[in-house]
Parts: structure tokens; C-alpha cells; sequence
């Protein structure tokens, strides 16, 4: 006798959910597609039926079976779809460092203009403390500071850049923050200047304090931390105010100095910044108030930790050098020191460059090419800089600042 339809009906649901994860052929589909068809005709049989157990197949029954008998040869002859079926390929492939030894540079994401961190000067030269960076981790990489192709994004542009592998390091004045760590597919490397979120205002005003905005319109950049800080800020105080957005900094200095709005929000840093942007930068004033913390610096995409080691390890060697003494004008000499810190640090000791898959003199190469990190401070934002900014947080740890780096060991 013939299998009953109810388990014709077993066997056909259970190839169905084997064969679930088809292997996508057109002919595969097509199979899964005629057998849900014949379960439903054969489903409707049972409804209608009195008796299910003992009504039998007849021909619909049989050629079903043969579906299911070819269907379970090929499941059995198959290798697991799973193992089989291409992974999609994204741009956080562990490959970075070799690519951009391929290609001979690093494209490095930087703003479209901000003054301090990465800026074209007069020459057409991008410079600044984030330009400087992306040119360290050339130094480390391709043992020449000027392999970096520059690429200006906005704020809105930048993680998309990221992902997509448009760009192999972020270093742009970007704020590390939970959602932005974890949702992204993107790693920060570590902090390269502590910042807080502050407030400029026409000199005109004559206004002391953040409190004292209720009302006011202030222009904004879209895209960014910013954006939402000036909004917790505004609510918790149940002050008002008129947010007028922009798309880039310049675009949104040009507001604030066009009249359009009264005060321009973004990173204290970026205040110091923007002001010399203006005509008459001594017509603005810059207020006391913090409203946020904002640790800014370079991310990489998640899914490569060799290239993520070594964009860290890069600042940290900077930090290190700062700390031990060791800068662009004394390195070679320092190849001559007893302190087994500094023969370390410059590559005459282990650990050298195994571990990151780079020559032993990758950290030379930073330190004689760029410097260490207190060097890149001072000429593109610290006193030695147009923007003058003192070190503050951004001071090395046995200095009153933050700045720590693990030890290189």
C-alpha cells in the first residue's frame, strides 16, 4: 500500500525544511515552490476528508514521492549550503595593511576645512593635528609621511566612507560615543584630543554665560554630536531656541557671521578654529560653558585587527615618545640611549614591528617624520599654532592631563 497522504505530507515538510536553506539555484527554487504547491492541494484533501489515514495517495501521491526521493538524493549528495554559499564580501576584510601597501598610500577621511586639524593651507597642503596623524600611520606603514591621499567628507559622510572602505582611516575630529562604537561597524583607536562642546556668540550681546541663551537662534552642523547635545542641553533647562543647520563648518560660520543666528555651537577646539575663519574674529567671543565631553579621534573599521593595531599603536608611540623624552630632532641619537623605554620605543629592542606585521623601525619612522605627539600638538593647535590652545586635558598624564599610553614592551 501506498504511503497515506498525512505522511506523504511528513516526509514532504521535513525535505522542505532541509532543503530550506537551498543553495539559491533558479532550479532549486523552482523545486521548493512545486512541492509547497502540491502540500497545499493535498492539505485541502485532509480537510475535506473524513477519513485521512486510509485515503490513499493514487498518482498525485507518487509523483510527489519522486520529487521528494530526487530532492533527498541531491541533499545527500550536496555539500551543507551553509559551507558552500559565497559570505558577502564587505570592506572590513582583514586585508587593510595590504592594500594600502598595494596601492602605495592611505586614504585618510579628514573635514572639508577646519582649521587646527586638518585644513588645506595656502599651498593646497592639508595640514592639522588630525592630518598629521594620518601621516604618522604612512610613516609607520610605508616608511613615508607624504603616502596619504586625502579625503574631505562632511560630517554626515564620514561613516559611510568608513564602511564602505572609500577610506582606510577616519581621522577627523570625530567623537567617540557608545552608539557610534558599537552600531557602525567602526573602532576607535584611541583619543587624540579630549574636547568639549561650547558656544560662540557675537561680542555685541554681551552675554556671560550659556544660561542666558534662552531664545536664542543657533546655527548648527548636521550629522553630529552637536547636534544632539545642544538639544538635551536646551530641554533640560526648558530654554528655547531655533537650531539653524548647515552642512559643513565653513557653511555654518559663514551663517553665524551672516546674521542668521546669534550663537554657533560645536567643539570648543572648533570655536578657536572657526573665529579665525571670521572678517573681525575679535567681534566673537567664546563662552566659558562645557556642555558635553567629547574624545575625539581616529576609527577604523571593525573586522581587521591588524590594521586597527597598528592605527592604535601608532598614537600610542607618539604618547610614548612625548614621555620619554624622544622627539624628531633627538631621535637619532637616542639609538645611542642605555634606557631600554627608548631602545624599545625606537625599534633597537624587541617587541619591534612582528607583531604588528611592520619593519622594526615603524616607530622611528613616526617619531623622525612627524614627531611625538606633544611636537604635533604645538604646531597645528597648541601655542606655537594661530589657535593657541593650551594643553589642558590634553597634557600627558604625569603632566595633570589624560594623555596615557600603554607601554611599549
Amino acid at each position: 500500500m501506498k504511503p497515506s497522504i498525512r505522511s506523504t505530507l511528513a516526509i514532504s515538510s521535513f525535505a522542505l525544511f532541509l532543503y530550506g536553506c537551498d543553495n539559491g539555484s533558479s532550479q532549486d527554487k523552482a523545486t521548493i515552490t512545486a512541492l509547497e504547491s502540491k502540500i497545499s492541494e493535498l492539505e485541502k484533501q485532509l480537510e475535506s476528508s473524513g477519513n485521512a489515514e486510509i485515503i490513499e495517495a493514487g498518482s498525485e501521491t507518487a509523483q510527489l514521492e519522486a520529487k521528494i526521493a530526487e530532492l533527498e538524493k541531491q541533499l545527500t549528495n550536496s555539500p551543507s549550503p551553509s559551507s558552500t554559499s559565497p559570505k558577502p564580501t564587505t570592506a572590513s576584510s582583514s586585508d587593510t595593511l595590504a592594500k594600502v601597501q598595494k596601492q602605495g598610500y592611505i586614504q585618510c577621511g579628514v573635514t572639508t576645512g577646519l582649521p587646527g586639524f586638518s585644513n588645506p593651507n595656502e599651498k593646497g597642503e592639508w595640514e592639522g593635528l588630525d592630518v598629521e596623524f594620518c601621516q604618522a600611520v604612512a610613516a609607520a606603514t610605508l616608511g613615508d609621511k607624504t603616502k596619504v591621499k586625502y579625503i574631505p567628507l562632511t560630517a554626515k559622510e564620514r561613516f559611510t566612507a568608513l564602511q564602505s572602505g572609500e577610506i582606510d582611516l577616519l581621522s577627523r575630529n570625530t567623537t567617540w560615543t557608545l552608539h557610534r562604537d558599537t552600531s557602525l561597524g567602526i573602532n576607535f583607536a584611541g583619543i587624540n584630543y579630549y574636547d568639549g562642546q561650547g558656544f560662540m556668540i557675537s561680542k555685541s550681546l554681551e552675554i556671560e554665560s550659556a544660561t542666558e541663551l534662552d531664545g536664542a537662534a543657533v546655527c548648527v552642523q548636521s550629522g553630529t554630536t552637536t547636534e544632539l547635545n545642544l538639544a538635551d542641553y536646551f530641554r533640560y533647562r526648558e530654554m528655547k531656541y531655533t537650531p539653524v543647520v548647515f552642512d559643513t563648518a565653513a557653511q555654518t560660520v559663514k551663517g553665524f557671521e551672516a546674521g542668521r543666528c546669534d550663537v554657533l555651537t560645536t567643539d570648543q577646539s572648533g570655536l578657536y578654529a572657526l573665529r579665525l575663519n571670521l572678517q573681525d574674529p575679535s567681534s566673537a567671543v567664546i563662552l566659558p560653558d562645557i556642555i558635553s565631553k567629547e574624545p575625539l579621534g581616529p576609527a577604523v573599521r571593525q573586522g581587521d585587527d591588524q590594521w586597527f593595531n597598528i592605527v592604535k599603536w601608532t598614537l600610542f608611540a607618539m604618547l610614548n615618545a612625548e614621555e620619554l623624552g624622544v622627539s624628531s630632532h633627538n631621535v637619532d641619537d637616542m639609538k645611542k640611549s642605555n634606557d631600554p623605554n627608548i631602545r624599545r620605543l625606537i625599534g633597537v629592542d624587541g617587541p619591534k614591528g612582528k607583531g604588528l606585521g611592520l619593519n622594526d623601525d615603524w616607530s622611528y619612522q613616526i617619531i623622525k617624520q612627524v614627531g611625538n605627539y606633544g611636537e604635533s600638538f604645538e604646531r597645528t593647535i597648541g601655542m606655537s599654532s594661530p589657535l593657541q590652545i593650551k594643553r589642558g586635558l590634553n597634557a600627558l598624564w604625569n603632566d595633570g592631563g589624560l594623555q596615557y599610553a600603554p607601554p611599549m614592551r
